[in-house]
């Protein structure tokens, strides 16, 4: 019943997530990534603060250590997508962040020792052919690949690297959750992030890799509200509490709904729609998801 809940948790998280393309592409026409990262994390910090005691009573050094290691991999993966997306369309970035599900059971091996089940292997199969179809607005094969293989840019190669971050961060957080309590890490983490995306904006500035913008229209503060309250406070609670509870491979599929969620939102709000080969790709990637759902009955060492 716990690895139930936990996935029902998890769909939650990416749900929510799915709604957050859209709305940050729109909101960078307006503001600069990193004013919109370190704006996102602040408040969500701020909201947080009349818990702080509670949070952190009794914290240990372990989980300390342990939070700033996962708010760090966690801050890089944000500021990565968020200046990728300034970049690079939401289509590409939907699809190349939906690749860490195949850089997931590398870094689980590598840390964990453990090997995925061949039931997961399949799913992340499915899962990847799945993204390919889903990245595609086109009508025929050869339309599925000249467009994830073209113009091949900044935006694009800083969002493979949030793939990877990502993929390191599912598999750290199966570790430190298992000796951790999830409150002083979801504090840390968000807390990290504010810090670091305060940070970035100087160094990219003088750097002249952004030119800061500080348009806080009224989508502007209403794309903060969404992602630091809905985005960022309660996916990140959800998702440190009960992602223990699955397999980081198991985690990494079901997360991989994301872009799928992402086109839905994109339908909806800006009318945006996807090709046939788009619909093909969101079926796979629930039949990638249904093989270990059905096969794999392996669970997490608690």
């Amino acid at each position: 019943m716990k690895r139930f809940t936990a996935e029902g948790a998890l769909i939650i998280v990416t749900i929510i997530w799915g709604g957050t393309f859209v709305i940050i592409k729109e909101a960078l026409t307006d503001v600069s990534p990193m004013v919109f990262i370190s704006t996102r994390f602040i408040f969500a910090a701020l909201l947080l603060l009349p818990f702080l005691k509670k949070f952190l009573s009794g914290v240990t050094s372990a989980e300390i250590k342990g939070g700033l290691i996962l708010g760090l991999i966690y801050c890089m993966g944000f500021v990565t997508q968020t200046a990728g997306l300034n970049y690079t369309t939401a289509t590409k970035s939907g699809f190349i962040t939906g690749t860490f599900v195949v850089f997931t059971p590398i870094f689980q091996f590598i840390f964990e020792k453990k090997m995925p089940t061949r039931w997961n292997l399949v799913g992340v199969l499915l899962v990847v052919t799945g993204l390919i179809f889903l990245s595609s607005r086109g009508e025929s094969v050869f339309d599925i690949f000249t467009e994830i293989g073209s113009n091949f840019n900044i935006g694009d190669f800083l969002t493979l690297i949030c793939a990877v971050f990502y993929s390191g961060y599912i598999v750290y957080l199966d570790i430190i959750s298992k000796k951790a309590r999830f409150m002083p890490l979801v504090f840390m983490q968000i807390s990290v992030t504010a810090a670091g995306g305060f940070i970035f904006i100087f160094l990219f500035s003088s750097l002249g890799i952004e030119n800061i913008r500080t348009g806080f229209t009224t989508f502007v503060i209403t794309a903060i509200l969404y992602t630091s309250i809905l985005a960022t406070i309660v996916t990140t609670s959800l998702q440190t509490k009960f992602q223990k509870y699955v397999t980081p491979t198991k985690a990494g599929i079901i997360f991989s709904f994301e872009p799928i969620c992402a086109a839905v939102f994109a339908y909806l709000f800006i009318n945006e729609r996807i090709g046939n080969f788009g619909v093909i790709g969101g079926i796979i990637i629930f039949a990638g998801l249904l093989v270990t759902e059905i096969f794999d009955n392996r669970t997490p060492e608690l």
